[in-house]
């Protein structure tokens, strides 16, 4: 994913759970559905003109192999993840979908449940060529994307929330890098100890109100979450095929269910109770709704010591004329675990494509080791092959500890944000929730926003 895919464009979310089709559905133009009814297996990705046209070498290298397979990348602009869903989704009712899409963490479950197609059966058809590809990827990735035991998208990058911080504002604190085994009260002191070495205006801890990197890693890290989390079965052939010798890929199963609210868990309450406190103290901000671009510059000008990210945000600090020593990257601190959550992308196969067979040879084609290099040529992200994130792909735009990316796969371990098929509808309860918990007077107005958040839950799941 570009930058502009999860990390600037997150927002509350458009989609109801109910009526799909109705009143809010943004209006497709002319801009979006260029060269409809040509014969050109089509791939929808969220961005804009540019966007595609960055794709070009990817085109050339895939008609180079494919002559006889003509592809168009069809960018689809949207405000967020779920405006695009919406699009595709509009496209659908329309009769001009796409063939392929590019689908993050966030629409997983709704494309899986709704529009696209198993690869099941490509996959085992082709085993002997995708092994390489699974055995360059954490299996935590690729269950990611099985939903009720089956495989819908083989994920070509994935972000992590681990805690970027300024490495100036630190030394001017006479702080030294955290340690990878850092406890929630460590970084409490740390806070404390940034508010104190940094003029203002200046805070210790950034974060915003949203469901990748806002309230979701404080949850996962005190080994809970808003949702309670359940694992379909399924996915033995997938497991036992490529990762058979693979001690993370134990216990794999088909995919995760977010099915209840579990908004009144107590450490769920905890979790927020410790935000709660760290926004009255001025340790962290309250957190703001949307995107990233006026935090690079924040962050790149000193006035924040740290907030979380993935390793998209390389790239765009380098821009913003960071150094590779001007930030660091360490994982999430440690509370009753240090289990981190992530966001992926992948491309899926829409069920109504009559092209199946063509792009389901775009998506081999995409996921192979060479052509994944043209991909992802700069860090502006983190690719799923464990080969890549190397110094070739991190050298000179830093940051000194790359290493965390890959690594909190393999050491700390990491889950998907929980994205349900109504998670548009799951995100907007959870974003309209979190401000009043976070800023509540006291323990007991955070438990009225927490019973708010259980009831507007489980509407959203449809649930009484």
């Amino acid at each position: 994913m570009s930058d502009l895919s999860r990390r600037v464009v997150l927002g509350a979310g458009g989609l109801a759970a109910v009526g799909l089709f109705g009143a809010n559905i943004p209006r497709l133009t002319a801009r979006d559905i260029p060269g409809r009814n040509t014969d050109a297996l089509t791939v929808a990705i969220l961005g804009t003109n540019q966007d595609a046209q960055a794709r070009a070498n990817l085109l050339t290298a895939f008609n180079k192999i494919h002559p006889d397979i003509k592809v168009r990348i069809q960018a689809v602009q949207g405000q967020d993840w779920s405006n695009f869903f919406a699009k595709i989704l509009t496209m659908v009712a329309a009769g001009s979908p796409p063939d392929v899409c590019v689908v993050a963490t966030e629409g997983a479950q709704l494309f899986a449940d709704r529009l696209a197609e198993p690869l099941d059966d490509y996959v085992k058809r082709d085993a002997s060529v995708m092994q390489d590809y699974f055995g360059d990827v954490h299996p935590s990735l690729i269950e990611a994307f099985m939903y009720r035991g089956r495989l819908y998208q083989l994920p070509i990058d994935f972000n992590a929330a681990n805690v970027y911080y300024n490495t100036s504002t630190f030394q001017k604190a006479g702080i030294e890098r955290p340690p990878d085994t850092w406890t929630k009260d460590d970084f409490l002191s740390i806070a404390k100890q940034l508010r104190q070495g940094n003029q203002s205006p200046f805070v210790p801890f950034y974060w915003t109100n949203r469901l990748w990197g806002g309230c979701v890693p404080w949850l996962y890290i005190n080994d809970t979450s808003f949702l309670k989390e359940a694992k379909a079965p399924g996915g033995e052939w997938l497991w036992s095929t490529f990762y058979a010798d693979d001690p993370a890929a134990r216990g794999r199963t088909g995919g995760y269910l977010w099915e209840e609210s579990n908004a009144l868990e107590s450490r769920v309450e905890e979790s927020f109770e410790f935000l709660r406190e760290l926004v009255s103290e001025r340790l962290g901000t309250s957190p703001a709704q949307g995107g990233g671009n006026e935090l690079v510059a924040q962050f790149a000008g000193g006035s924040i010591g740290m907030t979380p990210a993935g390793g998209f945000w390389v790239d765009g600090l380098n821009a913003a004329g960071m150094k590779e020593n001007d930030f660091d990257v360490q994982f999430f601190p440690k509370w009753r675990s240090q289990h981190h959550q992530l966001g992926a992308a992948g491309y899926a196969i829409m069920k109504t494509s009559t092209r199946k067979d063509k792009a389901w040879e775009w998506v081999k084609f995409c996921t192979s080791r060479e052509r994944m290099h043209l991909a992802f040529p700069a860090p502006n992200t983190t690719p799923t092959r464990r080969s890549m994130c190397n110094e070739q792909l991190y050298g000179g735009k830093g940051p000194a500890h790359w290493q965390v990316f890959y690594d909190t796969l393999d050491k700390v371990g990491a889950s998907p944000i929980p994205a349900p098929p109504q998670q548009a509808a799951v995100e907007t309860a959870l974003i309209k929730n979190v401000l009043g918990a976070v800023t509540a007077g006291d323990s007991t107005g955070l438990r009225n926003s927490l019973r708010t958040l259980d009831r507007d839950l489980n509407l959203a799941l449809g649930r009484s």
